[in-house]
């Protein structure tokens, strides 16, 4: 990517460095647009930007993570101020965003680059995650649905999307998102 890219809705950059007082999150949600958009529509969250991780083929390209041969997800990276929102409430809108329990797939989209995942950049995040996934988990259960598929590890390199990718539900507003939640809430 640019170094010069912003974010199309905020205008904060896409690209490191970020402001010191600021963390990352990472987050598979099946396809990434829908994903992103939930999360740069939350007050404290600084920038987004999708990408590709947890995979093993250096620098994929759209095309090659579609194939299923490098193992990737689609991921939306999250920049936030941990002052104005807090870890938990962004693992809220995951959990809350999607269906956790489908395996390789959202809906129609199938395939490994679709999978659920929680990426981890720290061990607050990572006990988080866990606690977050067997909570919700319950709920889930109690509510008819399966067990949680989430991939929860921690957050390897992350491979920006291509440029049309990046915000693209903001640059086509009646562009496809199968995004959907099970109905169930995360709360505590």
């Amino acid at each position: 990517m640019e170094s010069g890219i912003r974010h199309f809705v905020n205008g904060n950059p896409l690209l490191p460095p970020f402001p010191d007082h600021l963390r990352l999150a990472m987050f598979g949600m099946g396809c990434f647009w829908g994903a992103e958009r939930r999360f740069w529509q939350l007050p404290g969250v600084w920038t987004t930007a999708v990408g590709y991780s947890a995979g093993s083929t250096p620098d994929p390209d759209y095309r090659q993570v579609c194939s299923g041969r490098t193992g990737h997800s689609e991921v939306v990276r999250v920049v936030y101020d941990p002052a104005l929102i807090t870890y938990p409430q962004l693992l809220t809108v995951f959990w809350e965003s999607h269906d956790p329990t489908q395996g390789m797939r959202q809906g129609n989209d199938v395939g490994t680059q679709y999978r659920s995942g929680i990426y981890w950049y720290d061990d607050e995040q990572r006990d988080a995650a866990r606690y977050s996934a067997q909570r919700f988990g319950e709920r889930l259960v109690v509510g008819g649905f399966g067990p949680v598929t989430t991939e929860i590890k921690a957050a390897g390199e992350f491979w920006y999307a291509e440029d049309y990718h990046q915000q693209y539900l903001a640059k086509n507003p009646g562009g496809y998102c199968g995004l959907g939640g099970t109905g169930i809430k995360c709360t505590d």
